[in-house]
């Protein structure tokens, strides 16, 4: 069921996720257009999230948006530092930028990172962790990864989860999607694009996300028409048959990278399978140490490692 309306308000509104935005030709929503999405998502009972671009907005537009409840997801290099600093989360693309940013402290924060710079500067993201309310690492390019990237990739997780094991014995509870997210869920927590979220673009229409509209794919209706998404039981959890028998349930389960690499929105690629099981396995580790020193902890049963990475190899065991 729909639950979130996405407004992108610029044609250059910043990324948050795996996909990229390269448009750098600024083209604000309309206003009529930006009030009619607000008045769609009151009628629809939705949760708006905002995305904004690098620059400061009109003041008509300010005055818009603040006329209902939302969130604010905020380039960490936009002009207008006191959104930066209301901010809901902050996107980080630059390292260097985050980890001299005078504006952590108990900010929810996403650091966009291809694997190369993760790999190399990962170090950096414990100094990170001991300040930020919550941290999301988005990988650009899952799409890369080979076998030795899953090695390093193991041997990065590993050595963070040393670190988050560290604050927690400090008393602190720090949310790294990666670590924390699996420790704590109970079922499935994914992005949900075309099930429980829907975008607004710049243009008037409807898409599944941001990068469906930036990729130039099919729009799945406006606010005059109304949504119309073909298919629409594949954007669900129990039309997924590899995701339905997973328990990797901190996994984004990207509908947009599934079609870019699978062509099927309700099929992850291997890559993203194993990142997502190699996180999961970690976890596990990770609980079990932190039980053995905490007992205030979430209902969590723990969960033992899975002898696979990949569930399509294990698909014997569906039938």
């Amino acid at each position: 069921m729909l639950q979130y309306l996405i407004i992108l308000l610029d044609e250059t509104s910043s990324s948050y996720c795996h996909y990229d935005n390269s448009r750098i030709v600024r083209k604000l929503i309309p206003l009529d257009l930006l009030l009619s999405g607000i008045r769609f998502s009151m009628m629809e009972n939705l949760m708006v999230q905002f995305v904004y671009p690098e620059y400061e907005l009109p003041q008509e537009y300010k005055k818009a948006i603040e006329s209902i409840d939302h969130s604010k997801i905020v380039p960490s290099l936009c002009t207008d530092k006191e959104l930066v600093n209301n901010a809901d989360i902050i996107v980080y693309d630059d390292w260097t930028g985050m980890n001299y940013s005078m504006q952590l402290e108990g900010k929810s924060v996403v650091l966009r990172t291809t694997k190369s710079d993760l790999f190399d500067r990962f170090m950096f993201l414990k100094n990170v962790l001991s300040k930020v309310a919550r941290l999301n690492i988005v990988i650009r390019d899952v799409n890369t990864f080979n076998s030795s990237d899953f090695d390093v990739y193991k041997r990065v997780l590993n050595s963070l989860a040393e670190y988050v094991e560290k604050l927690y014995l400090n008393g602190k509870r720090p949310q790294l999607n990666i670590l924390t997210d699996r420790m704590m869920l109970k079922d499935m927590n994914n992005c949900g694009a075309g099930d429980t979220n829907i975008t607004l673009a710049p243009n008037g229409k409807l898409y599944i996300c941001p990068a469906f509209y930036l990729e130039e794919l099919d729009s799945v209706g406006n606010l005059t028409d109304g949504l119309h998404v073909k298919n629409k039981q594949l954007y669900r959890l129990d039309h997924a048959p590899i995701c339905r028998h997973c328990d990797a349930w901190q996994c984004r389960r990207c509908v947009w990278l599934n079609t870019k690499m699978t062509l099927e929105v309700n099929t992850p690629s291997h890559e993203q399978c194993v990142l997502a099981h190699l996180e999961r396995n970690v976890s596990s580790i990770l609980l079990k140490k932190i039980r053995k020193h905490i007992i205030f902890l979430p209902e969590q049963e723990e969960f033992g490692e899975t002898d696979y990475l990949d569930p399509f190899d294990n698909r014997n065991q569906w039938q």
